[in-house]
């Protein structure tokens, strides 16, 4: 098993701000972008802790050939297709596709969705 890297020691949850944006669209508004910002700021995390080091675990597992990796879901989904069942009947595709291969490949599948406006 491969130890799990620390992250640099000048890393912060906002270090990613000094890094230049390539792809970054011009926002017009200036005060609508800082209320959008702030409203996301607000909400609650996507993603437990937990779920990070469970990902962790599974991906050492893959890397190891002890696990089979499947991802799925949209690239660049609209926002408007972002409802709890376009999402649930996504999620079911990918259970389904890795009951198959756990089947097949006589090991488990560690399932990843990239979905839900990314």
């Amino acid at each position: 098993r491969q130890p799990v890297r620390a992250p640099p020691a000048d890393w912060s949850p906002e270090s990613w701000r000094a890094l230049p944006a390539k792809q970054q669209p011009a926002y017009k508004d200036e005060a609508k972008l800082n209320k959008a910002l702030a409203k996301v700021r607000a909400l609650p995390p996507l993603v437990a802790a937990q779920e990070v080091d469970a990902l962790r675990r599974g991906l050492a597992e893959c890397v190891e050939g002890k696990r089979f990796l499947l991802q799925g879901g949209d690239c660049a989904e609209q926002f408007s297709e972002c409802s709890a069942s376009t999402i649930s009947n996504k999620l079911k595709i990918l259970l389904q596709q890795s009951l198959v291969l756990t089947y097949g490949a006589k090991m488990p599948t560690l399932r990843i969705g990239r979905m839900a406006g990314q």
